[in-house]
Formats: structure tokens, C-alpha cells, sequence
């Protein structure tokens, strides 16, 4: 069940062909980082990193890292540990959160708690965070650990934000934005910022960089919102309706329930608060959304967020990594169409 969302004023079609191509070369050792560092003498270990690992995804944070480290002519091995350091990070943050959300699909796969259980996922997501701030330690940067140190604390906090306001429909837009900037867009802005750090760059660059991954987190993750509303299993990474199904309160549903009748606003509450949320409640949620236009804006808001990320940009000198940096913008709001 889905809609398909069609956007007007889109630039055309974006990609993040050029942010591959121009990362190839030092993604490949990355990959090979991975590997070597997902290893361990406990079988299970290896054995379910591998599977989330291998589970498909573009690996869109390390790339920026290597990209924002290639803007500064940054010469050296440090910025591919940062980058697996960040993709490890993010890969554990995944491993938690389908224990905390009880999400059976992942990337069009069950999750590694569907096939091992929740307490290997948990203690795998463990240890690869441990590796990666092994890996910070190795490249010798306080300043790059203390920055992804900060993430990884500020994310573990948004994860309990999120938890502080599960099923409450009066959650304000506000602090529903709060949650996802400590969720999603705190190790965006990480992974932006530790390449010019590792390049010496001036603080003004990296307060550029740490602007545009922040923008680019939130708008990324509003679209992921309107997406389980309105798109396909294959380009979520999980089944349509899934935040509907498990009760999330994200910004669709937050402008939908306060523009609604109160018979809306009884509907809300019968499918978020007493996971009344079958096919028939999904239908009609999405009706709701459509009929208040809420889907519509939090794509008005993600765009909004991509352009401020734009804007972070602006003042940098031009060259094909900052161009990469700014076709992603594109290809994050793209995915609505």
C-alpha cells in the first residue's frame, strides 16, 4: 500500500554518482577496513556485522567523510578510519534501534534480531562502537574524537528523547525536531565535519561542513518520514507503514493530528496510542495525511533544511567534492518521487 508523491521544482534528476566516483578509490579501503574490523574471534560476531553490513545501502556518511576531507587536499590514511569509524557507529545505531522499534525488516531483510535475537544485537552493536573509537584513537585527532564522541552521545540521548515521547500525540514540531536532529543528524554533521578537521582546515570551514551535515541529517530523515507514508519497500529499507504500525509519532502524523476534527484527532489516538493500526487504519491514516497536506509539508520542510545546507556551502571555494556535497542534497529530497 503506498501513493506515489510527485514533487514540483525538483532541479532535475540527482544522484550520488559523482560523490562514488570521486570516493571510489578510498571507499575500497574502507570496505576493506570494515571487514578487518568486524572480525573477531567470537564466530557470532563477524557473522551478524557481515549480514548488516552486506545488507545493501549506499554508505552515504562515510563518503561525505572522505569527500569533505578531499575538499581541504587532505593527504593521508586518517580520513578512511574517521569514515569506518562513522559507518561502524552508524551500523551499531542501527543494530539498536530495530531492538528498541522491534522492526523485523531491514534493507528488505530480517534484521539481525529476527535471526540471532535482540541481546546479540544489542552486544554486536556494542562492540562495533567500541572498534570504531578504537579506530579514532588510532588516527590521533582529539579533536576528531572529540567530535564523534560527542555524536555518539548526542544520539544515545535522541534515543531517549524518542522514547520520552513514544505515542504522545501532543508532541510538539518542535520536539519532534529536536529528537531527530539528536537521532539522524548529529552524526551527519559529525561525519561532514571530521574531514576538514583531519585536513586542518580553518574553524570556519568546519563550522560550513558541520552546518550542511546537520541540514542534510534533518532533511534526510523528514523524507524517510513522508516516504512511510507514500513509498516502496525497496527505496525505504523497510515495509511502508512500519513507523505507522509501531506507533512513532513523526512529523506527518504530528500535522495531521493538529490540523484534524476531533473525530481525526480519535482516530489518531485509537491507531498510535492503542496500536489500533491495521491495513484498514493505515488507509485511512493516509488519507488524513493527504486531506491536511501534511505529507506535502514535511517535504516542504526537508527542502527547506537542504537549503540551508546549501547555503553552508555557498562560501567554500568551488571544486568537484563540493559539487558532490551538493548533488547529495538533491538526491535526498529526490527520493520522495
Amino acid at each position: 500500500m503506498g501513493v506515489v508523491l510527485n514533487l514540483d521544482g525538483k532541479r532535475g534528476a540527482a544522484s550520488v554518482a559523482s560523490l562514488m566516483d570521486l570516493t571510489a578509490d578510498e571507499m575500497a579501503r574502507v570496505n576493506e577496513l570494515i571487514l578487518s574490523k568486524a572480525g573477531s574471534d567470537v564466530e557470532l560476531i563477524p557473522e551478524l556485522a557481515k549480514h548488516l553490513i552486506d545488507s545493501g545501502g549506499k554508505r552515504l556518511r562515510p563518503m561525505v567523510t572522505l569527500a569533505a576531507a578531499q575538499m581541504f587536499e587532505y593527504e593521508g590514511e586518517g580520513h578512511v578510519k574517521l569514515a569506518t569509524s562513522v559507518e561502524f557507529m552508524h551500523t551499531a545505531t542501527l543494530l539498536h534501534d530495530d531492538v528498541v522499534d522491534e522492526s523485523d525488516l531491514r534493507r528488505g531483510r530480517k534484521t539481525a534480531r529476527m535471526i540471532w535475537g535482540n541481546q546479540a544485537s544489542v552486544l554486536v552493536g556494542d562492540f562495533l562502537l567500541g572498534q570504531a573509537f578504537r579506530m579514532m584513537v588510532e588516527v590521533g585527532s582529539l579533536d576528531a574524537l572529540d567530535i564523534l564522541s560527542t555524536a555518539a552521545s548526542v544520539i544515545a540521548e535522541g534515543e531517549v528523547l524518542q522514547l520520552s515521547v513514544a505515542k504522545n500525540l501532543e508532541t510538539t514540531e518542535d520536539e519532534y525536531l529536536a529528537v531527530i536532529k539528536a537521532k539522524t543528524a548529529a552524526l551527519f554533521s559529525a561525519a561532514a565535519e571530521v574531514g576538514p578537521v583531519v585536513a586542518g582546515a580553518t574553524r570556519n570551514d568546519r563550522a560550513a561542513l558541520r552546518s550542511y551535515g546537520t541540514n542534510l541529517g534533518l532533511a534526510f530523515q523528514l523524507v524517510d518520514d513522508a516516504l512511510d507514508y507514500g513509498g516502496k519497500s525497496s527505496d525505504l529499507g523497510k515495509n511502508v507503514g512500519d513507523d505507522f504500525r509501531e506507533g512513532k509519532v513523526t512529523l506527518p502524523v504530528i500535522l495531521s493530528y493538529r490540523r484534524g476534527s476531533p473525530d481525526e484527532r480519535a482516530f489518531w489516538k485509537s491507531a498510535i496510542e492503542d496500536n489500533q493500526c491495521d491495513d484498514a487504519a493505515l488507509e485511512k491514516a493516509i488519507g488524513l495525511l493527504h486531506k491536511h497536506g501534511a505529507i506535502g509539508d514535511t517535504i516542504g520542510r526537508a527542502r527547506h533544511f537542504g537549503e540551508i545546507a546549501r547555503d553552508a556551502l555557498a562560501p567554500l571555494r568551488p571544486t568537484p567534492q563540493k559539487d558532490a556535497l551538493l548533488d547529495v542534497i538533491d538526491f535526498c529530497i529526490s527520493r520522495v518521487t
